[in-house]
């Protein structure tokens, strides 16, 4: 149910004629995590979908060899709020097993219990696990303090885990941090080290346990038919489940296997193919297509374990096949040869999974969790790091019935659903934006309903801001998100009218999805110029087109105004809106002196400067029929036509005059490109950003750590929980502007010292703070920057911390003499800007911030070893 952020479709460029789009970009992650194909959106700071899973041209493994060839198949997921607001540690096996081992001879004298070990710090190999610690640390946590969220079978659930034995606790705890629905040879787990007896343990998790009977009914929320299959709670459970009992289909069973096994298999069913996925394609259609004598009498009692199976594979050609019975016969077969091959096999129970999912949800606040949820909050504990001071306040009513927890879980079901229609797949057709629109219409009702509630909520209980994050585990925080998708599919079907209203109603709520109203305003403003008139006359004018025109024109010119004046319209969308009002306003012949005047925040295009310099090429092994000498040229022209991506190596032009060596020292672009300019006068960084965060946590520090209810659940963390969100700034507006009032004064300088003071003897732990800067330049910096410019640029940073995170120019650079600031965003060959640069440059032209794009051209091209 849970997973990964998706970014919404732009709101001001939708389809206007009903014709398929080109399909989307695959999302690239680089080393940083960056997305490099998309902006981020307000959707990656917390969405709860479920992580979609990339596609490949081969089918892998179902289960690696090891953890760590596993690890490498899994893609990393992006951090959830609480491990964004811990500090960076590391979490790896080899930092976790070596912590272990130190303190396992300490742990000698025992008889510590889960808040002892982490206390004390100590565990024991086979006794104690950090892994375990950290499972049971959530799950007692929240059944100190919020209990009421769960059912009498599902409490009866969690005693069965109390009372299991630490081995199964920990063969559990690791498979949860796995491929949880996925099955996992027995005989391939390596966890010997900590686990005595196996196959005790297995049995442990695959021993069946009767529950209570309960009276607890599961309310079937908006847009959803029932809940998924087998995550409701009968009246018996298991913690696993046993491939003898529940793999009785071929598909199922052959993505359990190798390469080499498949291919084994595959010799005596002679199929052949190139990759994995191939193989099991021909496998399946071998089971389905070919008939023979030697079919009849195959049955599961050849194999080690039998089973009894009844399903068939579904037929992957039109090609009905042969009669179900001796498609049958086959598929036993074969599916008795593969588990034959593969052993026993387990999987985590869904239902129990599913339970334990719901505990860490509200543990940590949040949809999404990874391995390093469960261990950053203890190595954080444990690591001997200075945090900053503030007041620890963890909301024991994030969910005030179950009733409510159960429909949020079902509305992040449901926008899975819708996302995976509109995000996942490619292009929409057709009948998936009628599937969208018809879940659309089922969820509006109770979206208008919770609206309601959750306004009067915040007039009545919640005090100036308290609520603006436990509001992103309300249904209808997720539910407005759902409404937004449904505007876009109202306006890929013309439903221009039904589309405007929709957006007036999202405007008139100030409790959700903030970041959104730029946007919002935008498509209202074009909605209002080019269709209402047509749509919705007024009453109040002539019937001429020309006039009603002119009135629906009037009507945008007063959203975009309105979108201007709305303290929760981001500054990002500041610059659209202002170039469609001076559009109107020369539509509409306004007089010259009643025109809005945008002169102090128009756009400069950035400067372009050429950086010449030497590219080094590495020298490649010679091909068997390469024989002759590459030339400057051809290296250059091979480079040209490389495949993008990789990063160029360049000589770095300082080291020529320091160095006797005449090659200088390799470096990379930005290096060379920072020596450059370094040789005109400027002083500066490659940061990337580092040194606008540093600023950013000098000069907010107080601000970031005032006293918010809900947002500091632990007294290790580097930042509130919602700073990643659209919360931060709505929660604490007054004093964010005051700072930014003060900085536009000039008074940055004077609170970066005292900021600097205050933390620099204990090397405080805060987001974005890189203590390797020296106190002269930041100060230097500050007084270069225009102060009205710095203010504008921490607005941002304040606003969409979280999604302006990436995309600022690779080098910050400034002259004292001048008291002048600039960046300069660097480019190699066959580099391009992305949206989320070119965002920047916008901010920073808008706010007179000097901006360069500077290319690299290679004056000539060296090849070495």
């Amino acid at each position: 149910m849970l997973g990964q952020r998706i970014a919404h479709p732009p709101s001001t460029k939708f389809d206007e004629d009903f014709e398929l789009p080109a399909a989307k970009r695959v999302k690239r992650l680089v080393d940083n995590g960056e997305s490099q194909s998309r902006p981020p959106s307000d959707d990656d700071v917390f969405d709860g979908s479920p992580r979609p899973t990339p596609r490949c041209k081969e089918i892998l493994d179902s289960e690696a060899d090891s953890e760590e060839e596993e690890e490498k198949q899994i893609p990393r997921a992006s951090q959830t709020e609480l491990e964004s607001a811990l500090p960076a540690v590391k979490t790896d096996k080899e930092a976790i097993a070596e912590y272990e081992a130190t303190r396992a001879a300490e742990a000698a004298e025992a008889g510590l219990n889960l808040q002892g070990r982490l206390g004390q710090r100590k565990w024991v190999q086979g006794k104690s696990s950090i892994y375990v610690d950290a499972f049971n640390l959530a799950l007692e946590t929240v059944l100190d303090e919020e209990s009421h969220l769960f059912a009498e079978a599902e409490m009866a659930v969690f005693q069965r885990w109390r009372s299991m034995s630490y081995e199964g606790q920990y063969l559990y705890v690791r498979l949860f941090l796995r491929k949880t629905a996925a099955w996992h040879r027995i005989n391939r787990l390596k966890y010997y080290g900590d686990i005595a007896d196996l196959n005790a343990a297995v049995d442990e998790l695959l021993r069946l346990h009767e529950l209570p009977a309960t009276t607890a009914t599961e309310r079937i929320a908006p847009g959803e038919v029932e809940p998924p299959k087998d995550t409701v709670l009968a009246d018996s459970f298991t913690f696993a489940d046993s491939s003898v009992d529940h793999i009785d289909s071929l598909d199922e069973a052959s993505s359990l296997l190798m390469l080499d096994e498949l291919k084994t298999i595959g010799k005596e069913a002679k199929i052949q193919g190139k990759n994995k996925g191939e193989l099991l394609k021909a496998l399946r259609r071998t089971s389905q297509k070919q008939g023979g004598l030697g079919w009849s009498g195959l049955k599961r009692s050849d194999t080690e374990e039998s089973i009894k199976s009844e399903q068939t594979v579904h037929n992957d050609e039109d090609d009905d096949g042969p009669p179900n019975g001796i498609r049958t016969s086959r598929d036993s077969h074969f599916l008795g040869k593969i588990l034959f091959v593969t052993g026993p096999c387990i999987r985590l129970s869904s239902a129990a999974l599913k339970l334990f999912e719901r505990v860490h949800l509200v543990f940590y606040r949040s949809t999404e969790w990874t391995e390093k949820s469960l261990t950053t909050i203890i190595l954080a504990r444990i690591s001997r790091r200075n945090f900053p001071q503030y007041i620890v306040s963890r909301s024991a009513n994030i969910f005030p019935s179950r009733s409510t927890l159960l429909e949020f879980e079902a509305s992040i079901r449901t926008q899975f659903a819708v996302d995976s229609v509109l995000e996942f797949n490619g292009t929409v057709n057709k009948d998936g934006l009628h599937k969208i629109k018809a879940i659309f219409e089922e969820v509006y009702p109770r979206w208008v309903t919770i609206l309601a509630e959750e306004q009067r909520k915040e007039d009545r209980v919640y005090e100036s801001g308290e609520g603006a994050y436990l509001r992103r585990f309300s249904p209808a925080w997720v539910y407005t998100r759902i409404v937004h998708k449904g505007t876009y599919v109202l306006g890929r079907f013309k439903e221009h009218k039904r589309e405007h209203q929709l957006l007036t109603e999202l405007l008139a709520q100030r409790l959700f999805h903030a970041a959104r109203r730029g946007a919002w305003y935008q498509r209202k403003a074009l909605l209002e110029e080019h269709y209402m008139w047509a749509l919705c006359p007024s009453e109040d004018s002539t019937s001429e087109p020309q006039q009603q025109q002119k009135h629906w024109k009037r009507v945008a010119l007063r959203t975009c105004e309105d979108g201007l004046q709305d303290h929760d319209c981001h500054l990002i969308y500041h610059h659209d809106l202002q170039k469609r009002i001076g559009k109107l306003e020369r539509q509409l012949k306004v007089a010259k002196r009643q025109q809005h005047d945008f002169g102090h925040v128009r756009l400069a295009k950035p400067h372009e400067r050429f950086v010449h310099g030497t590219r080094v090429e590495r020298e490649r092994t010679p091909s068997r029929n390469s024989g002759r000498r590459r030339s400057s040229t051809d290296l250059a022209a091979a480079s040209t036509n490389r495949r993008g991506g990789g990063k160029t190596i360049w000589l770095d032009p300082a080291a020529d005059d320091d160095d006797n060596d005449s090659n200088g020292d390799e470096c990379s672009v930005e290096a060379m490109c920072l020596s450059h300019y370094r040789s005109l006068g400027w002083k500066g960084y490659h940061s990337e950003g580092g040194i606008l965060r540093t600023l950013f946590a000098h000069l907010f520090h107080d601000v970031l750590f005032t006293y918010v209810p809900n947002v500091f659940q632990t007294a290790f963390q580097t930042c509130p929980l919602d700073l990643h969100t659209d919360a931060f700034y709505a929660a604490r507006s007054s004093e964010v502007n005051a700072r930014l009032n003060a900085i536009s004064n000039g008074a940055a300088a004077a609170i970066l010292r005292d900021a600097y003071a205050a933390q620099a003897g204990r090397q405080t732990c805060v987001v974005g703070l890189d203590w390797g800067f020296e106190l002269a330049d930041l100060v230097e910096i500050a007084q270069c920057f225009r102060p009205e410019a710095l203010s504008t640029v921490c607005k941002v940073m304040a606003q969409e911390y979280q999604q302006r995170g990436g995309g600022i120019p690779d080098l910050f650079l400034w002259d004292a003499a001048k008291g002048e600031v600039m960046f300069a965003e660097v480019k190699s060959e066959n580099d391009r800007l992305s949206d989320t640069q070119r965002l920047w440059i916008d901010v920073l032209s808008g706010a007179g911030v000097r901006v360069e794009l500077c290319n690299a051209v290679a004056k000539e091209v060296v090849v070495r070893r």
